[in-house]
Order: structure tokens, then C-alpha cells, then sequence
């Protein structure tokens, strides 16, 4: 599973806002992969991947804040549970094009964007790993 841009990419990174994300998901190398084209993710630091392929860190820029990942680690405490009681919300400045580039990434479409009761523009996605986002435009 190495690849030149595993080479180049550093292990650790500053970590950005002051609450962070971290999700284990199957196949965090993958899953960072998709949230590059899903949601314009930068690739910040990894963990090299071990003999199966699975990795203990990914560090991810989101929309200014970082989300990290790491694979199931069973017998590390790290069992195979599906996400549950939560989503990750990205502020959108374009919210028609950005939740349509995650639909044409593979997402599905849990709530299409609308205007909700509180005036802003809303949309909500289910990824192929199971994760719940979404997107919230501020009135104009």
C-alpha cells in the first residue's frame, strides 16, 4: 500500500480549530482518498500503512478545520462499529455546487438542500463509510 505521495507526506501536522474530528472508518487511506473529491479535503500528515493495509493516522484539511482518521485496530480497543449519533457539519459558501460535488463523489443524499425554518440554505449526506454531513449556507 505505499505510494510516492505516502512518501512525501509527513506523519504529524498542526492541528486546526479547537475541537477535532476523528473518525475510525474501513480503509482510512480510501476514505481519505474520497474526501478529497467529496469535500476538497487537503492531505496533511499519515501514519504509514501496516502489513493490512490499514493505517493508525490520517490527517485531514476540511473546510479550515482538521478531521482525522484511522482504520479498526480490534486489538487495540478499536473495534468495528458503525458511525452512530453524530454529523460533521461543513459551512458552505456555495452550498449547491459543494453538496453536489459530495453527490457526484458518491454520497447519499439524505436531505436535498433547502431553505429550513431558521432561513439558512441546508442540505444532509450519508458517505460510503457510513458518516452522516452536512452543509449549512447562512442566509444572505
Amino acid at each position: 500500500m505505499s505510494s510516492v505521495l505516502e512518501a512525501e507526506t509527513p506523519v504529524t501536522a498542526p492541528t486546526k480549530s479547537g475541537v477535532v474530528a476523528y473518525l475510525n472508518v474501513d480503509g482510512a487511506l480510501a476514505a481519505a482518498e474520497f474526501y478529497k473529491k467529496a469535500f476538497g479535503a487537503e492531505l496533511a500528515a499519515q501514519q504509514p500503512a501496516d502489513d493490512q493495509g490499514r493505517t493508525m493516522h490520517v490527517h485531514l484539511y476540511v473546510n479550515g478545520s482538521s478531521v482525522m482518521l484511522s482504520d479498526f485496530y480490534p486489538e487495540h480497543g478499536q473495534p468495528k462499529v458503525a458511525p452512530q449519533g453524530f454529523s460533521l457539519v461543513l459551512i458552505a459558501r456555495d452550498i449547491h455546487a459543494e453538496f453536489q460535488r459530495a453527490v457526484d463523489a458518491g454520497c447519499e443524499v439524505v436531505t436535498p438542500v433547502q431553505q429550513m425554518f431558521w432561513g439558512d440554505l441546508f442540505g444532509a449526506l450519508r458517505d460510503p463509510y457510513g458518516v452522516s454531513w452536512a452543509m449549512n449556507q447562512a442566509a444572505k
